[in-house]
């Protein structure tokens, strides 16, 4: 049986509908934090249990008779996200799973001026140490993410950004289709997976060029200070913390921490990941309302 956790979010549901047509719905359970916002999943025959990171005596029932358990990393920061992942690997491990996979960073570094990846290595330390047999699934930087970063400045024409390195940024759906890919082949991805990302990394300037291209209105791409660049995101109402953790994006960037590309997605696809030509392509996010 596998249980994929947080299956009412995008990830999860995702990896959830991706993994109907591998495995047959009555071996998979979708542990979510409110069952009644997962009604489309039990039509399909798939068993909906209540299970919230910070109830473990609820997530131990989830987990049960888990053989396989997918732990969709929490939307927290810090220790909290630690603690909450610590929890859950515990819990799988007590109840019996004979593999803990977990969405991990194709950043992941102790240390990294990125918070999210430091909190994704010490994860994966942890499972590590669990005993259990583990995949940590080394996503791509969402091409989501990117698209959330620089919306302002694609619609006004000009992104305004702190120096940068190249991303291979990731579509959530290409990652979540290769989550389902290797819970359903059972074996072969032991540890730390090799990056899953797009074919391609891009920097600010490349993205600027490509929005122009596909819009056919011209993106000019400005570099600011650190501090400019944070100062005004603080302005505009964005939380310090926030920002902070914005600004590690570009400062693990320029170390190149986000840089790598790999075949390994591709190959679990069977076609090419999408890349940000294709993300961007059909939004035309520049075009005026």
């Amino acid at each position: 049986m596998i249980v994929v956790t947080g299956a009412n979010g995008q990830l999860g549901r995702a990896v959830v509908e991706s993994l109907l047509g591998r495995v047959p719905p009555a071996s998979i359970v979708a542990s979510v934090r409110n069952p009644e916002k997962a009604v489309a999943l039990a039509q399909h025959g798939i068993a909906v249990r209540s299970g919230d990171f910070a109830d473990p005596e609820g997530l131990r029932a989830a987990f049960r008779g888990a053989d396989q358990l997918l732990i969709v990393s929490a939307d927290k920061l810090g220790d909290e996200a630690l603690q909450l992942h610590r929890t859950a690997i515990d819990i799988a491990r007590d109840t019996g799973a004979r593999r803990i996979l977990y969405t991990s960073h194709m950043g992941a570094r102790v240390g990294s001026p990125f918070l999210p990846a430091d909190q994704h290595a010490g994860t994966e330390a942890d499972l590590a140490a669990s005993g259990v047999a583990f995949t940590a699934l080394r996503h791509g930087f969402y091409a989501e993410s990117c698209l959330h970063m620089i919306s302002d400045g694609l619609a006004s024409g000009e992104l305004r950004t702190p120096e940068d390195g190249p991303i291979s940024w990731t579509t959530r759906d290409d990652l979540a289709e290769a989550d389902a890919a290797i819970l359903a082949s059972d074996g072969g991805w032991d540890g730390i997976t090799s990056p899953l990302t797009a074919s391609e990394a891009v920097t600010m300037t490349q993205l600027a060029a490509i929005a122009s291209e596909v819009t056919g209105r011209e993106v000019r791409h400005t570099t600011v200070t650190d501090e400019e660049w944070r100062n005004a995101k603080i302005a505009g109402g964005m939380p310090a913390m926030y920002a902070d953790m914005l600004l590690g994006t570009f400062q693990a960037a320029r170390r190149g921490d986000f840089a790598a590309t790999h075949p390994a997605l591709a190959k679990l696809l069977g076609r090419p990941p999408r890349n940000m030509r294709d993300v961007l392509s059909p939004a035309k996010p520049c075009e005026p309302a």
